[in-house]
């Protein structure tokens, strides 16, 4: 208590007396350390881990989604950490399981609905971060037209193959061998705005492909503005072909600022680990760590759990969607959930007093669905601490961006963006 006296007085004194410096947060933050009152939040986001189709689903072609029953129907699902702490109790959930066995949850829950209009990596992250999407991003059914196309293999003097919306893995199978006799690089799209570019390794090198990316970046503007630019580089002989951890986001900037921003700008951190830096383009970032897959994600945040920082952790993992659900994986997404689980347990034992950990996801992406695009379904949101309230259950959040409100409530920043907290209904 006297440390935090000690804290608040300095406050007050640097805000009455308008001290700025350096030295000055050096200070503060070494009194924050000493006081025990390092408030830390670690949000991870299970990437494309849907939770049944949302009310508006139709509307997406999603009817009958659902990415969680989808995997614990293939009966190899064993996640007892995520089990603990709610997720089977989250509304809706175990009525799909039906035989789910229900715990008294060790943290709070809830599914949450996007209110952007859309299923996609960039606008899930960004309404997380209080930026929901009020207008949809441009996507191309039929191919991108010829002034596109036309543009791109200008400035890239190359050719392009496909054009047209695609299986990341079966575009590489039915047109791999051709780019190899050709050089022509291969383009192709999915329900999501995206422009993709897949290229073997030795056709192309990998740093060659990322500036075929920025090219098209620059061509992708106005009406044509795609949310993300992807690198997508492959390896091996027909029909081997696979696809390498080196895959690249060239993202559309937030068109505002979000609450990494609003944390960056506070003097707190924000380290981000997996593809969180691409997606937010560095906006509001002190320090990223990329990853190749889930493993190393996870090490990275266990890592991380071992650092004297204040503000917040974020995580994405992407093997989820990348690996398994745009492959329809059902088998192959439960183990990959169950990796999780069991690193889960180690991230358990490291959290300190002050540290809430909260675990969520972007859009869904069905496993078990007749295509290999995301789906659009509610998302689990479990809020777990030392001093936040055990099996609550906040029912269905209408924003992602609930979870930005609440944690910039927690660290006690002005929030002027989109969301509603609800740390006063889960803290003790």
């Amino acid at each position: 208590m006297c440390n935090l006296t000690i804290f608040d007085s300095i406050v007050y004194l640097q805000e009455k007396y308008v001290v700025q410096s350096d030295t000055w947060w050096w200070f503060l933050f070494f009194l924050r350390i000493i006081g025990g009152i390092m408030k830390r939040v670690f949000l991870v986001v299970l990437d494309s881990f849907g939770v049944g189709a949302t009310a508006d689903a139709p509307f997406y072609g999603d009817v009958g989604a659902n990415t969680i029953k989808s995997v614990f129907d293939t009966g190899v699902l064993d996640i007892p950490n995520l089990r603990k702490m709610g997720l089977f109790n989250i509304d809706g959930v175990s009525k799909a399981l039906r035989s789910a066995e229900e715990y008294y949850p060790l943290a709070s829950f809830a599914k949450m609905a996007e209110y952007s209009k859309g299923k996609d990596t960039t606008s899930g992250h960004w309404e997380i971060c209080g930026l929901p999407l009020t207008e949809t991003f441009p996507t191309y059914p039929e191919g991108f037209p010829p002034s596109i196309i036309e543009k791109f293999q200008l400035s890239t003097g190359r050719k392009v193959l496909c054009n047209k919306p695609y299986s990341g893995t079966e575009v590489i199978k039915d047109y791999g061998i051709e780019h190899i006799k050709t050089g022509s690089l291969i383009v192709y799209t999915s329900a999501d705005s995206v422009f993709q570019i897949a290229a073997h390794e030795d056709i192309v090198p990998v740093e060659r492909l990322y500036e075929y990316c920025k090219k098209a970046r620059g061509i992708l503007t106005g009406k044509d503005m795609v949310l993300r630019v992807i690198a997508r580089p492959f390896v091996g002989e027909y029909p081997n072909f696979s696809r390498t951890p080196k895959r690249k986001d060239f993202s559309v900037p937030p068109p505002s600022r979000t609450a990494l921003d609003l944390i960056k700008e506070n003097n707190l951190d924000v380290l981000a680990i997996g593809k969180i830096n691409d997606i937010f383009v560095g906006k509001g970032i002190t320090k990223s760590f990329k990853t190749r897959n889930n493993e190393e994600g996870m090490n990275v945040l266990l890592e991380c759990l071992d650092k004297d920082f204040e503000g917040l952790c974020f995580l994405n993992l992407v093997d989820f969607d990348m690996l398994y659900g745009h492959r329809n994986d059902a088998k192959g997404y439960a183990l990959a959930l169950n990796f999780f689980d069991q690193k889960l347990g180690e991230v358990l034992k490291k959290l300190k007093n002050e540290d809430i950990l909260i675990i969520t996801a972007d859009h869904g992406c069905d496993p078990g669905d007749i295509s290999t695009d995301h789906t659009r379904e509610y998302v689990p949101m479990i809020f777990f601490g030392n001093k936040i309230k055990r099996g609550v259950n906040l029912g269905t959040l209408k924003t992602f961006s609930d979870v930005s409100a609440t944690i910039l409530e927690y660290l006690n920043i002005n929030n002027s963006l989109y969301g509603t907290s609800f740390f006063k209904e889960v803290s003790l």
